[in-house]
């Protein structure tokens, strides 16, 4: 006796007969007959049913393949998940249909095809793809690749986010297509190209989207895209489909010819990676990109592009959490899931019993297996693609353990081994707990990193120059970080190190009463009491705010926030200009603020040691991380950030150029400058500023100047350089010394020029063979007073003659000489005039202004201001091309505009280097660095701070300045050390050709006696001997 089974398959195979014998006007009917019976009759082998309608899609006879192609139209309109399963595998004779020789089953098949594509789940697109790609195979006809690339068209439309995970799939089997002869499949991969890609949501790379596609169709134009591509700022979370769309342009620019090509792909891969949350979506893109990088490293010729490669494959590698793995090791494998799927049904006994056919099993498994791909472990997701399809063959109670063990093992087999940061637990209440993101400029600082702040927690923000801790600190205040509470919750005060030009006319009293915070709120008693409790004194508080201090301007912000009652206080830098007593002060203020949370940046460690109850660190994958206890415990815990408390432990320093050449200076403890009984007071105060100072300098110096704020130590300073002028007093330098000189607020020395790259300042500066902002400078502008001297006529040689011009400079025995121009006179009448001559006559200005210019043309003879140069010369102060010649200025960090402002001082090779707060805004490593090339340093260095672990470090000389006095403290015996002169220098031109350039210096008596000689004998025999050493000797 028949069983239901084989009645109804029975009833199957009639009503397909019937419909494949129907009259040709009759034929849609028929075939609607058997898609009803096969959807309301659920007894039906559908396997049987699968079988005979694809041997119905491949009949010779054309009426069998119409019919069959309308019954799977019919089948797959009613959207039956019960048969779903078993129709995916008609696909591929549908498509070939779309080929076939009879209109009238073309048709039916582009039909079927599509109605087949809108019922499938949408988890299912990752098993369905590969039955597609059969159409794709170069052996097939023309209309069936055009069918086959309009199919994946529809998935576009209908499931993006799939579409988006099977990119790496799609996207070499839609390039392959563009290649094509038929110009209706090249159009239809181009428009698969376009869309596909549009479906990785990523809004950064949207709209090179075109640029890429016919990058990746046409090769000449792959240059031309990473260039515009390189200089795009990426800020969305990277994920596998945008890495996806991105490797084949990004693997041909790393083979490109040109090293900027090279080096340009590798910035993008830098900047994308940077942003890549989940080191699974890396691993996808390491096993093509990996490799490539590594080659270039080893092959690639120039030494940046190697150093930028270098940086990428860091920044993949950590990205995709330090794991390397083959292309097969980090790929999900399909018939990987289908064994977990059929390992878990063996042990489920309701299930093995069930005789579950392949190709359900199939079906599921390829729904498993998308999901796995796009690591989607959601339990909804799961039993929405397991459950419809098993309810024919087990209980609806039983499909869930089927379901769940699914989907843990396909977890279990998939799970990346990489090592998360352990977060340590801190007790306390929660002020703020919430993830961002944070950019700068075309830099990504921070990427979904997690910032959680306790109620009355003492937090030290620590990281490296460039890392964003005061572009963090900014947004905090500004309101501008994602999920941080309103001002409304919690009131934040920014505390930081720069007062506005419109206020210092001010008294500190008004200052802070007339600040809109307090206006109204506070009476002057409540503002007077907290100003005196800083520290201020009634005669202080009337006094103009332009006056102050650096260290009492900070104070006096400080107490500002005081009267806010802040929740939370960012300090930034608050040590700076502090001396040790406020120092001290600050420290017991913050320790005792009870409940309000406080955020600091600072350089010095002593205080966050002091200070802090947790540092939050920024790690190198762009999060932060909050450890518990101060700095002593941080770098218990990460011993690689000794150098916060080692200045000798920094990971790099900094290499200072050596001196130029100075006559008669023949060991580096003769002094160069001098100062004597020399007093300064400035315009309209009562008395002086510096009283009687007798201090000098030389090559070997290393001082430290320190003294309470307020001592006048900037003031003896602007004297020391020259910035201005002793009231009293006498003062020498030698004439070819030069000085570099870093102010306290050093970015006054750029904040003209941010628009600029370091490198192109530094040209700008010096290409004329001048410093131009040396001349820019008051002390070197002729006064009218000056001028009207000038045009004064002198006695010379009995003749009264007009000074024009200074032309040139030469040693004169022990003293210089100058070429005079004058006025109305060629240039065949100037005269050599002795310096002392020249100052008798009151030209001390244009002296100085003709030294600073002989030191420059000697300096741009040795070495030219050319990009390469001047890129060459600022590596040795930690800026890299990136940052040096790839980024404008402003958008480099506090610390690294220092080191611009530092590098730019340094580049006339100056012999005595002058430092004002050299502590304020460099990181610990940067400090490490800057002291390191203090100690190497061939000329004097003289350090204004109140770091006393800087200046201890490296001083052996302390000039202690206290009430315009000052007095002279350690190792002031002469060093002996003999001067070793350079003979000559290399340099790099622009080209890249080394020059070898002579640098000249003054002769022994030996060397000057043997050429001599040499010349004598020469004119004995009646020939010209000539020697540009012997020129300066002339006339001694």
């Amino acid at each position: 006796m028949p069983t239901l089974v084989e009645d109804a398959t029975k009833q199957f195979d009639e009503a397909l007969k019937q419909a494949f014998g129907a009259a040709a006007d009759n034929v849609s009917v028929a075939a609607e007959k058997v898609g009803e019976l096969v959807h309301s009759n659920k007894k039906i082998n559908l396997n049987h049913v699968h079988r005979l309608i694809n041997e119905g899609l491949v009949s010779s006879d054309a009426t069998h393949r119409e019919v069959s192609a309308r019954v799977v139209a019919s089948i797959a309109l009613k959207k039956d998940r019960r048969v779903e399963a078993y129709t995916a595998g008609w696909l591929p004779n549908l498509l070939d249909a779309y080929a076939d020789k009879k209109l009238n089953v073309r048709g039916p098949a582009q039909e079927a095809a599509v109605a087949l594509v809108q019922s499938f789940n949408e988890n299912a697109l990752s098993f369905v793809l590969p039955l597609i790609f059969q159409g794709l195979d170069r052996i097939k006809k023309w209309q069936t690749k055009e069918g086959a690339l309009n199919l994946i068209l529809d998935f576009c439309a209908l499931h993006p986010v799939q579409v988006s995970r099977n990119l790496p799939d799609i996207i070499p089997k839609a390039i392959e297509q563009i290649w094509d002869t038929r110009p209706e499949v090249k159009k239809a991969a181009n428009a698969v190209m376009i869309k596909a890609c549009s479906t990785a949501s990523n809004a950064d790379i949207e709209p090179f989207i075109p640029a890429l596609v016919s990058a990746m169709a046409d090769p000449t134009q792959v240059a031309e895209c990473v260039h515009k591509l390189a200089s795009t700022t990426f800020v969305k979370t990277v994920e596998s489909p945008a890495l996806a769309i991105m490797e084949p342009l990004l693997v041909r620019g790393l083979n490109e010819n040109k090293t900027s090509v090279k080096r340009q792909t590798a910035v993008i891969i830098d900047n994308m990676c940077k942003l890549v949350e989940d080191p699974a979506e890396a691993l996808l893109f390491t096993p093509k990109v990996l490799p490539t990088l590594k080659r270039i490293i080893e092959s690639v010729a120039d030494p940046e592009c190697r150093d930028v490669v270098k940086r990428a494959h860091s920044t993949l590698l950590m990205a995709a959490g330090n794991v390397e793995l083959s292309e097969d090791e980090g790929k999900v494998e399909f018939s990987a899931v289908l064994a977990a799927l059929k390992v878990i049904i063996a042990k489920i006994p309701a299930a093995k019993n069930a005789h579950i056919d392949e190709a359900t099993l199939n079906y599921v498994a390829g729904n498993g297996f998308y999901l796995t791909l796009a690591r989607s472990f959601i339990p909804e997701k799961w039993s929405q693609s397991v459950k419809p399809y098993l309810l024919a063959f087990l209980d609806e109670h039983e499909i869930p353990h089927v379901t769940k063990d699914f989907r843990e093992k396909c977890f279990k087999d998939n799970k990346l081994k990489i090592a998360d940061d352990v977060i340590e637990e801190d007790v306390g209440e929660d002020l703020c707990d919430c993830e961002f993101s944070l950019a700068y400029g075309g830099m990504i600082l921070l990427n979904n990193a997690r910032l959680q702040l306790k109620k009355g927690h003492r937090y030290g923000l620590c990281g490296p120059n460039g890392a964003g801790k005061s572009t963090l600190m900014r947004a905090i205040a500004n309101g501008q970080l994602e999920g941080f509470p309103s001002k409304d919750e919690v009131r934040t005060v920014y505390v930081e190190h720069n007062l506005q030009a419109e206020e210092a006319d001010l008294s500190v009293l008004d200052f802070i009463s007339k600040d809109p915070n307090f206006e109204g709120v506070l009476s002057r008693k409540e503002v007077s009491d907290t100003l005196s409790s800083v520290g201020f004194t009634d005669p202080m508080q009337a006094q103009a705010v332009g006056s102050l201090s650096g260290g009492w301007k900070m104070k006096l912000e400080l107490a500002r926030a005081m009267l806010m009652k802040a929740d939370i206080l960012l300090l930034d830098e608050p040590t700076n200009h502090l001396d040790v007593a406020n120092v001290a002060w600050l420290e017991n203020y913050l320790n005792n603020a009870g409940d309000v949370t406080s955020i600091v940046v600072s350089h010095d460690s002593g205080f966050l040691d002091n200070v802090c109850t947790n540092i939050i660190h920024y790690e190198k994958n762009r999060k932060l991380k909050t450890y518990v206890g101060n700095m002593s415990h941080f770098v218990e815990l990460r011993p690689e950030a000794k150098a916060y408390y080692n200045l000798e432990a920094a990971t790099f320093a900094f290499k200072f150029p050596e001196p130029g050449f100075l006559a008669d200076i023949k060991n580096k403890g003769k002094p160069i400058i001098r100062m004597n009984n020399c007093s300064y007071q400035y315009p309209g105060t009562t008395k002086p500023s510096i009283n009687n100072i007798t201090i000098t300098c030389a090559l070997s110096s290393r001082i430290a100047v320190i003294g309470p704020n307020g001592a006048g130590k900037s003031t003896m300073i602007k004297m020391l350089t020259g910035e201005v002028e002793p009231t009293t007093g006498t003062m020498w330098k030698h004439p070819s010394m030069r000085f570099a000189y870093v102010a306290q607020h050093a970015f006054h020395h750029i904040e003209e020029h941010l628009d600029l790259t370091a490198n192109q300042y530094i040209q700008w500066r010096f290409q004329s063979g001048e410093d131009k902002e040396l001349m820019a400078k008051e002390t070197r502008k002729i006064s009218p007073e000056e001028k009207a001297r000038l045009e004064q006529p002198v006695n010379w040689e009995g003749e009264k003659r007009v000074l024009e011009t200074i032309e040139n400079c030469r040693k004169l025995k022990k003293s210089f000489e100058y070429e005079i121009k004058w006025v109305k006179l060629p240039d065949t009448e100037n005269s050599w005039v002795p310096r002392e001559k020249l100052e008798k006559w009151g030209f001390e200005k244009l002296l100085q202004i003709a030294d600073d210019r002989e030191a420059a043309r000697a300096n741009l003879q040795a070495r030219p201001v050319t990009a390469i140069a001047v890129q060459k010369h600022l590596d040795n102060f930690g800026l890299g091309p990136e940052f040096g010649t790839h980024s404008r200025m402003r958008g480099l960090s506090g610390g690294q505009k220092v080191k611009v402002v530092l590098g730019a001082a340094m580049w006339l090779n100056p012999h005595i280097l002058v430092l004002d707060e050299p502590t304020n805004y460099l990181d610990r490593d940067s400090l490490g660095a800057l002291a390191t090339a203090i100690k190497e340093f061939g000329g004097g260095v003289v350090m204004i701070s109140h770091n006393r672990e800087f200046t201890d470090h490296l001083a052996i000389e302390t000039w202690n300045v206290e009430a315009g006095h000052c007095s002279i403290e350690g190792q002031v015996m002469e060093d002996k050390t003999k001067i070793d002169q350079i003979d000559s220098q290399e340099t790099v031109d622009a080209f890249g050709n080394k020059q070898v350039t002579k640098v000249k210096r003054k002769l022994t008596r030996k060397e000057l006696k043997a050429k001599l000689k040499l010349k004598k004998e020469a004119e004995k025999r009646g020939e010209i001997y000539e020697d540009s050493d012997l020129d300066d000797y002339e006339d001694e």
